[in-house]
């Protein structure tokens, strides 16, 4: 047999052979016994030393005809393998969308959540939009707006997260306030609630992530009156009875005069424990009336124009509203807690 019946018979052989591969692996391994570096047709190639030229062309050519021919042969198959595995998988791993499901686990709404849905309620009940900001704020918008000095020991860095371009992550939603001043024209009412961050020491009040709503009224004459018997209507609804607060002299820079409105404790019931500290209250609204000078840095005239906030720490709420005596358990993950409140 002459070398180009070699090439013919190899041809023949692997066009018999190849079809036979199970998996794109078996017929790599086949295809290297016909047209690999140590394959037949390899083979036939080393044995032109002794031949004449025109030979040596002959062969050659027609050896990278038979070549190109396997070479499509073993695409053509890969293909038809694929096609193959791929339809296999299909009806193996067939399943039905549409088959009913015998038991599903329904998530639920964080207790946090359902709360601040119930206080939007009321508040829209009672004539307030709701408003939402940037969670990452201006040193302006957080401190400098909203009168707090330059040298407020609440701008250091052992009382706030500052990031690297010079903001920070806002330590109170206030800072809706001062952007509701620049886009709407008294008289107005807005609450504002949200995620906030403090670089606090964690216990079983505080927490470095927390929620707070805060709410401001501007308008013409309003007094602390006004602000009282909000407050006296949103927590007797999120209550759903007469609770007993007390309302003391605070210090805020955005409010003059400022009060604190204290809660008696829920979890206690005023008689002392690790949430109220011992003292059978617990402090939950910050409030008072707008200052001037943030009605000023506003745009609007003092001489003209009153308002109230306040700022309503809604973890310690939803922590009255259900007893529960440590904050930490709200971001902490835990199932067992969470479905409690489904």
């Amino acid at each position: 047999m002459n070398l180009i019946e070699e090439v013919e018979s190899i041809l023949k052989e692997a066009q018999v052979f190849l079809p036979t591969s199970q998996t794109e692996e078996e017929l790599d391994k086949n295809k290297n016994l016909f047209i690999g570096k140590k394959g037949k047709l390899t083979s036939v190639l080393k044995k032109l030393g002794n031949l004449s030229i025109e030979e040596k062309k002959a062969i050659g050519k027609r050896a990278n005809e038979v070549s190109t021919e396997l070479e499509e042969t073993v695409n053509s198959l890969r293909e038809k393998i694929k096609k193959e595995q791929l339809e296999k998988l299909i009806y193996s791993e067939f399943y039905d969308t549409l088959r009913p499901i015998k038991s599903q686990e329904l998530g639920s709404l964080h207790p946090i959540t359902k709360i601040q849905y119930e206080i939007e309620d009321i508040f829209v009940s009672m004539g307030f939009s709701i408003m939402d900001g940037p969670e990452v704020e201006t040193d302006y918008n957080n401190f400098e707006a909203l009168n707090f000095t330059s040298d407020h020991p609440a701008r250091d860095m052992q009382d706030t997260f500052y990031v690297s371009d010079g903001n920070l992550l806002r330590t109170h939603t206030s800072a809706i306030q001062v952007r509701a001043l620049k886009v709407l024209k008294p008289p107005f009412k807005i609450i504002a609630p949200g995620r906030v961050f403090r670089y606090e020491e964690v216990d079983a009040s505080h927490e470095n992530t927390f929620y707070q709503i805060e709410g401001m009224a501007v308008g013409k004459d309003i007094s602390a009156a006004n602000m009282v018997y909000t407050m006296n209507v949103l927590l007797t609804r999120i209550f759903q009875k007469e609770v007993k607060v007390r309302l003391r002299p605070g210090y805020f820079p955005f409010v003059e005069p400022g009060f604190e409105l204290d809660i008696s404790c829920t979890v206690c019931e005023g008689k002392g424990c690790a949430v109220c500290k011992q003292s059978g209250w617990l402090e939950l609204l910050p409030c008072g009336l707008v200052h001037p000078n943030v009605l000023k840095l506003g745009g609007l005239d003092p001489n003209e124009w009153t308002g109230f906030a306040f700022g309503l720490g809604l973890d310690r709420l939803v922590m009255m509203r259900y007893g529960i005596n440590d904050i930490r358990y709200f971001h902490s993950g835990n199932l067992r807690f969470l479905k409690q409140f489904v």
